[in-house]
């Protein structure tokens, strides 16, 4: 399979030429954290979700929001919070009365989840009953209230943030949903120009108008074009080597795995390791995917489905790490003749 036909180098060209006008819009807005919009990018073109972890105030609301307004796509925000119910989240039938006969019928009133960017801002300060009403969303696309199904409109993505300093009232995502969330994104600080950079650009008059550079059919068809991208069976093969390796009962796993590491990553892990290699690949202009994209995007796949022991707790030892040593000790298959 490759992409030769000439309306599909064109629709790869759109989307090369689409993720710098975007980027572009964003800057309009968001300073720095290059890395953060490349990620959310990479995900919105496969079709995948995001967790963006990052201590308050470093725009993580703001960088959602305004990806939505640039790419002119509805958008919604629930606040997670303890009392939060799952109709609050995905809706729920009501009683209305027919005007003109008088019959009181059942309606059903969608929730904010019936949007095309969702973001849940502080997805782990609900109950887990509450949390679980997203699982159906973001792995089907679609939301079953007393039991009927709803479709959801294409494309939908869900965001969500968790703040990683503040754990008091907090109910930890289950690895059930953690696993379906593509990347989780770290967001750091700015650099001391960039802080100051925001500081003059918030503190005085602002208004923005974007432009809408490609629209939501254009990112269903994007997603479509990315599943078509050839992959070698060599780099597939290192992403599901990478992937085996996390598992410490694995006979490949590296003994420092088996030392610090409690669970390993799923099957999911390799599917969105190549998904998200095959985007990246478009996102440069290549027609192919490498090694080096799935390396780049080993970090922000795994951070989240690695589950450290008390070993690496008491070292110190942080995921990240963890996948840096795995990166170095995994070998490159080579590519059959």
């Amino acid at each position: 399979m490759a992409l030769e036909a000439p309306d599909d180098i064109a629709l790869a060209d759109r989307l090369r030429d689409g993720r710098a006008a975007v980027i572009g819009e964003l800057r309009k807005l968001i300073v720095g954290q290059e890395a953060v919009i490349e990620q959310a990018l990479t995900a919105l073109f496969a079709g995948g979700n995001c967790l963006i972890v990052g201590v308050p105030g470093l725009a993580k609301t703001l960088l959602i929001h305004t990806m939505a307004q640039v790419l002119d796509l509805k958008f919604s925000r629930i606040q997670f919070t303890p009392d939060l119910m799952p109709s609050d989240i995905t809706g729920t039938d009501i009683i209305q009365e027919d005007p003109e006969t008088g019959r009181r019928r059942m309606a059903f009133v969608p929730g904010p989840v019936f949007s095309n960017i969702v973001l849940a801002d502080e997805i782990n300060r609900t109950p887990p009953k509450t949390q679980s009403a997203m699982l159906e969303a973001m792995q089907e696309h679609r939301v079953t209230v007393q039991g009927r199904t709803y479709t959801l409109e294409e494309p939908f993505f869900v965001f969500a943030t968790q703040n990683p300093i503040e754990l008091e009232g907090t109910y930890p995502l289950p690895e059930a949903q953690l696993d379906r969330f593509m990347f989780q994104v770290v967001i750091e600080y700015l650099s001391e120009n960039e802080e100051l950079q925001v500081v003059q650009s918030t503190t005085s008059i602002q208004s923005h108008k974007f432009a809408h550079a490609i629209t939501g059919k254009d990112i269903v068809a994007f997603q479509k074009l990315v599943r078509r991208v050839p992959v070698a069976e060599s780099v597939a093969r290192f992403a599901v080597h990478l992937v085996r390796a996390t598992r410490p009962s694995s006979p490949t796993a590296p003994d420092f795995i088996k030392q610090w590491l409690n669970y390993g990553a799923s099957v999911r892990a390799a599917q969105y390791l190549v998904l998200g290699g095959k985007a990246r690949a478009l996102m440069q202009g290549r027609y192919h995917v490498s090694f080096e994209d799935i390396i780049a995007l080993a970090p922000p796949v795994l951070r989240h489905r690695l589950l450290p022991n008390f070993h690496a707790q008491a070292e110190r030892i942080t995921t990240d790490h963890i996948i840096e040593k795995l990166v170095a000790a995994v070998p490159r298959p080579s590519a059959r003749l």
